[in-house]
C-alpha cells in the first residue's frame, strides 16, 4: 500500500474579524486534501496584512512554512488561495514540498472520482484549461539550455509544441463534450412527459441520501466531499401515484473553479434546467449561509438563480437546537427532516408533489412556487 501524502494547509486572514471564517475554510480543505488521498499533518495562517505578488505570502510567513514543511516531513503545500504561476514557481523555490491551489485540488478530486465518459471527458478538458498558463512551470528544467551553443531557444521552442498539443487536445474535447450533449438532449426529450426534480446545493449536504429516500435508487453514500460527479435520473412512483424524475449531480462548492464549472456545464443543466430545483442544505453545519450563497452563485452563473426551488434542511438530528428555532423562524415554509429516517419519505415527498401541482396550475411563466432570490419558500405548511 502506498504512502499518503503528507499535506499542510495555508490560508490568508484578510480582515480583523476574519479569522473564524478562514478557520472553518481551512476545515473544509482539509476535507478535500483528505478526499484526494492525503494526510493533513499541519496548518498556517497569514494574519491579516499586505500580501507578496510574488508569493502571496510575506517573505517571514514563507520561511515559516518551509520550516513547517520540514518538521512535519510534508510532500505538499495545499492554498486555500488560488495561485499564479509566478507564486508556484516562486513558492516552490522556497518551499521544499510540491505547491498546490485549491483549484488543482479540486480538479485531482474530480479526476479520481471520473467514472463515465462524460465525467472523464468533463474533468480531462478542465484540467488542460487550467494546465494551459502553467506549462512554464512544467518546462523550467529546459532554462539550463537556453543560450548555449547549438541549444538556443530550445525551451521555448518545446514549451510552444506543448502548448498547441494542449490546445488541439482541448478543442478535440470540447467537440467531443458537445456531441455528448446532443445525446444528454435526446434523452432528455425523451422524458418531457415526466416531471423532473432536481437535487441541488453544497457538497456532502446529503443529495445522494436525499435520492434514496424518494426513489430507493440505492445511490453511493458517503460522508466525503464530492462522491457524486455524473447526473443520476431516478423514478419516484411510491404508492402508485403519477410518476416523477429526481435528479442528482455534483455538489456545489464555494471557489469552484471556473474551469470545472465550465465543462460541466451540461451536466449542472440536467439538474438546473428541472421543473423543480430542490435545494438541500446541511442545517449542522456552521457555514450553512456561506454554503446556500455559494449554491445561489452557481446557479446564477448558469442563468437558473430565479427558477423555482424548495429549500431542505437535512441533517437536523445533528443541528444544534438553537439553530434549528432560528432556521424554522426564517424559514417557516422549508422543509426540515433527516434523510436517513425512512419516515420523512412521505413528507417530503408530499411538498414536492405539491410544488410540481402548484407550477403545473400557474402556466408559463411560473408564479405559485417561488424563485432562488430573494425567497426560499414554495407554500405555507411549515417543516416536519
Amino acid at each position: 500500500m502506498s504512502r499518503l501524502e503528507r499535506a499542510v494547509l495555508v490560508g490568508l486572514c484578510r480582515h480583523r474579524s476574519g479569522r473564524a471564517e478562514v478557520d472553518e475554510h481551512l476545515q473544509e480543505l482539509s476535507l478535500l486534501a483528505e478526499s484526494a488521498g492525503a494526510a493533513v499533518v499541519g496548518a498556517l495562517v497569514q494574519e491579516r496584512g499586505p500580501v507578496h505578488a510574488g508569493t502571496l505570502l510575506r517573505r517571514g510567513k514563507v520561511e515559516e512554512l518551509a520550516g513547517l514543511v520540514r518538521e512535519r516531513r510534508a510532500d505538499l503545500a495545499v492554498f486555500d488561495e488560488d495561485l499564479s504561476p509566478t507564486q508556484i514557481r516562486s513558492l516552490e523555490r522556497s518551499v521544499e514540498a510540491k505547491i498546490l491551489d485549491r483549484s488543482g485540488l479540486i480538479l485531482d478530486i474530480f479526476a479520481r472520482r471520473a467514472r463515465t465518459r462524460e465525467a472523464r471527458t468533463q474533468v480531462e478538458l478542465a484540467q488542460l484549461r487550467y494546465l494551459l498558463p502553467r506549462l512554464t512551470r512544467q518546462w523550467s528544467h529546459l532554462s539550463r539550455q537556453v543560450g548555449g551553443i547549438g541549444q538556443r531557444g530550445v525551451g521555448e521552442t518545446q514549451l510552444e509544441i506543448d502548448r498547441r498539443i494542449i490546445r488541439k487536445r482541448i478543442a478535440r474535447l470540447a467537440s467531443d463534450l458537445r456531441d455528448i450533449e446532443k445525446e444528454r438532449d435526446e434523452r432528455r426529450k425523451k422524458r418531457l412527459t415526466v416531471p423532473r426534480v432536481a437535487l441541488i446545493g453544497y457538497t456532502n449536504a446529503g443529495k445522494s441520501t436525499i435520492m434514496n429516500l424518494l426513489t430507493g435508487a440505492l445511490a453511493r453514500v458517503e460522508d466525503r466531499l464530492f462522491v457524486t460527479l455524473d447526473p443520476l435520473v431516478r423514478r419516484c412512483e411510491r404508492g402508485g401515484r403519477p410518476p416523477f424524475l429526481v435528479v442528482d449531480t455534483v455538489g456545489f462548492i464555494r471557489k469552484l473553479p471556473h474551469h470545472l464549472v465550465a465543462s460541466f456545464r451540461s451536466t449542472l443543466e440536467e439538474a438546473a434546467g428541472a421543473d423543480l430545483l430542490v435545494h438541500v442544505v446541511d442545517s449542522s453545519s456552521g457555514s450553512l449561509g456561506e454554503q446556500m450563497r455559494s449554491t445561489r452563485d452557481t446557479l446564477d452563473d448558469l442563468g437558473h438563480a430565479d427558477d423555482p426551488c424548495l429549500l431542505v434542511f437535512n441533517k437536523i438530528d445533528r443541528a444544534p437546537a438553537g439553530v434549528l428555532e432560528r432556521l424554522r423562524t426564517d424559514y417557516p415554509e422549508a422543509v426540515f427532516l433527516s434523510a436517513i429516517d425512512p419516515v420523512q419519505a412521505g413528507h417530503l415527498e408530499a411538498r414536492v408533489r405539491s410544488g410540481l401541482r402548484a407550477l403545473h396550475s400557474a402556466g408559463p411563466p411560473a408564479t405559485a412556487a417561488v424563485s432562488m432570490r430573494p425567497v426560499w419558500v414554495l407554500e405555507s405548511g411549515g417543516g416536519s
